[in-house]
């Protein structure tokens, strides 16, 4: 038999006062004398008396409960973006519960659902590879909850959104190829229906152009950020289209494709220069080590705390928020760069 859930009511009868009585001392209500205030809060503590936050956020119009959805939990990336917002939510009086989507839309709209119905005081969200219609999102604004949108966002939903400055990071990521000497960089890019890829395309399209190297669109392999699609796809770009090097928007994808190299005795970074993006910990333990983009997640996380805070608050915060990056150069797209300047 399940045991029975002591309520203010139980409480109540216990001290022989009024339920109402109890509701307000428990709410810390400075009209009951602080005396029976004590005698509330003990006697609640002895009972096992556990508040019904779902009830009183109804009554408060407002939860102080976070819904976060991420796609993955166990990628390191998104850990330290979770680490970073609790840091700063848990001391403020704030709860973070935390869903992950495994990169499915059907899960993220299953999460976003559940987290409305719970009341959450607002909802953090970076959005599944999957995701390619918004009105899911657009339900929460038309619930009044606060949303922010971080890493992958959609532009067409209104609402603080804060991302990494992914267009410098591959800008950054492809010159620092082309400076080192190779010419035929093949991409390797995330669903381009996501402004994070999108931005990152944009800026290897830029480098190229930038160093009077011209685009060519068979180098662009979409939706390429697994480790299967890693390797399969790196050996497409040198048997085809004599690639000799690329720019992975994804550490595991990169990873997968020097995998790949080594099996077929190419040389990294002699004969073919790989850099990724995430800066993953295994980036500096593989060999050759990883040249990566570091995203800064813990700081990114800080910052969607303090957006989601704001909102909560009602103060309306920047619309749009970029965290700056920097490349980590490492041994995988090194060599090239001594030759040349030997």
């Amino acid at each position: 038999m399940a045991e029975k859930r002591i309520t203010i009511k139980d409480i109540a009868q216990k001290l022989n006062i009024t339920a109402s009585t109890v509701s307000r001392a428990l709410a810390g209500n400075t009209r009951i004398s602080s005396e029976t205030r004590t005698r509330v809060v003990e006697t609640a503590a002895l009972m096992g008396y556990e508040p019904n936050v779902i009830a009183s956020s109804l009554r408060k119009g407002k939860s102080d409960t976070i819904g976060m959805v991420v796609p993955e939990i166990n990628r390191s990336y998104y850990s330290n973006v979770i680490s970073g917002v609790e840091e700063i939510l848990n001391p403020a009086g704030f709860n973070l519960i935390v869903s992950q989507t495994h990169d499915s839309f059907e899960n993220e709209k299953r999460s976003v659902q559940a987290l409305l119905r719970n009341r959450v005081g607002g909802v953090i969200i970076s959005l599944s590879a999957q995701t390619i219609e918004f009105d899911h999102l657009k339900d929460i604004g038309k619930q009044g909850v606060p949303l922010i949108q971080f890493d992958r966002v959609c532009d067409d939903v209104e609402g603080t959104k804060i991302v990494n400055d992914n267009f410098m990071g591959a800008y950054l990521s492809v010159n620092h190829l082309i400076k080192s000497g190779y010419r035929k960089i093949a991409h390797f890019s995330g669903s381009l229906s996501l402004n994070v890829y999108l931005e990152r395309l944009k800026g290897y399209q830029r480098a190229l152009e930038d160093a009077g190297i011209e685009y060519d669109e068979n180098l662009l392999f979409e939706s390429s950020i697994i480790r299967e699609t890693g390797r399969k796809n790196v050996a497409i770009a040198i048997d085809k289209y004599g690639a000799d090097a690329l720019f992975s928007s994804s550490d595991y994808s990169a990873l997968s494709a020097i995998y790949k190299l080594k099996e077929l005795n190419i040389k990294v970074p002699e004969d073919f220069g790989v850099v990724g993006f995430s800066n993953e910990p295994f980036a500096e333990l593989m060999h050759p080590t990883l040249t990566s983009v570091e995203q800064n997640p813990h700081e990114m996380g800080n910052r969607i705390a303090q957006s989601v805070i704001k909102a909560i608050g009602g103060e309306v915060d920047s619309e749009n928020v970029n965290i700056p990056v920097r490349l980590i150069v490492r041994e995988s797209s090194s060599v090239k760069s001594e030759m040349v300047l030997s």
